[in-house]
């Protein structure tokens, strides 16, 4: 056994000392490091329990500003929304951006739990995250899933929606109407709903992921001229376990292929009687909706203060493609309700 002098000591201890401190610096690096890159203008990367799911989400902007909530669609993520959120929060907005179901970091808390696309479910997490974040009321924004998902939430919870940005207009879906076949034009558009529907669609899929929705990127929105490090960046989400299961039973749910859960069977209902939306809304379009640009199709579903906006030369991606027409959009229903 070694026994040093009290000077010696003291030395030792001050080696040890400034050794834990180089270490705990280091570390501390390290730790910011990691924060870094799960932040940028979307925020910090979080995940809470929201219903049945864990939800992950970012978060950016004052903790006290107006909540916003912004939901993306198929085959899109979060980052649909990562010009738009810098432009929000620079206006002191609260801006919260989830992962739908089946998208990212989201997971299911049961495997026990059906996988289940269909819009009441989905539209369900969200009021579910609003709950776990403490949030009572907020604006909700959104496009093809997410402007469906935002629509059901204005109409079954207006009490819960200050206002509503919805891309393409009212989307809920009505499964009796989807019965009826469309001029040959119209069905061609939907042509990945019909290979879902079979199970070398799903087959397909599951296996060609990355390059199903890269050409859907493409022919929903074909004057974008985004690189692959954009759509990389998306991509990534659609690893999720249970990504090709809910895909697969919103398209099939939508033809009445799928079966429902039964406790959804009553919110089911009152969708199917076309329910207007009373909260301030704005409706944008695009391309993407060819004739039905101009919103007339819809207006009479939404009694609230109510606008149209039309852009043209922007596909279906439209906070991606057009930010801040977009992030405008968000800012103008929010003084509606002022």
């Amino acid at each position: 056994m070694y026994s040093y002098s009290k000077p010696q000591q003291i030395q030792n201890i001050k080696k040890y000392l400034a050794s834990g401190i180089l270490i705990l610096l280091f570390n501390l690096g390290l730790s910011l490091n990691a924060q870094q890159k799960t932040e940028g203008s979307l925020g910090t990367l979080k995940q809470i329990n929201a219903g049945v799911l864990n939800i992950g989400y970012t978060e950016a902007g004052p903790s006290k500003g107006t909540p916003v909530i912004l939901l993306h669609g198929w085959p899109y993520d979060i980052h649909s929304y990562e010009e738009v959120v810098p432009q929000l929060t620079a206006k002191g907005y609260r801006v919260i951006t989830p992962y739908l179901r089946g998208f990212g970091t989201t997971r299911f808390l049961s495997d026990k739990t059906m996988r289940n696309g269909q819009q009441t479910a989905v539209a369900l997490d969200i009021i579910a995250l609003m709950d776990a974040l403490k949030i009572d009321k907020a604006i909700i924004g959104g496009f093809d899933w997410g402007a469906r998902t935002a629509d059901v939430m204005a109409a079954l919870w207006p009490e819960r929606v200050k206002g509503l940005v919805s891309v393409s207009g009212y989307l809920i879906t009505n499964l009796e109407a989807n019965k009826k076949p469309l001029p040959p034009n119209a069905e061609l558009g939907w042509w990945y709903q019909y290979y879902f529907s079979t199970e070398r669609g799903e087959k397909g899929y599951a296996e060609n992921t990355y390059n199903f929705n890269n050409l859907i990127w493409k022919t929903a929105s074909p004057t974008w001229n985004f690189d692959k490090t954009i759509y990389d960046r998306t991509a990534q989400s659609f690893n999720n376990p249970d990504h090709v299961a809910i895909v697969m039973h919103n398209y099939r749910w939508r033809l009445s292929l799928a079966k429902c859960e039964a406790q959804y069977d009553k919110l089911e209902k009152k969708l199917q009687s076309k329910p207007k939306i009373n909260v301030p809304t704005i409706t944008i379009s695009s391309d993407f909706d060819g004739a039905a640009i101009d919103g007339k199709a819809y207006e009479g579903q939404f009694t609230g203060k109510y606008s149209h906006k039309i852009l043209n030369g922007i596909g279906h991606n439209v906070p991606q493609e057009d930010p801040k027409a977009f992030a405008d959009a968000i800012v103008e229903v929010d003084g509606y309700s002022k």
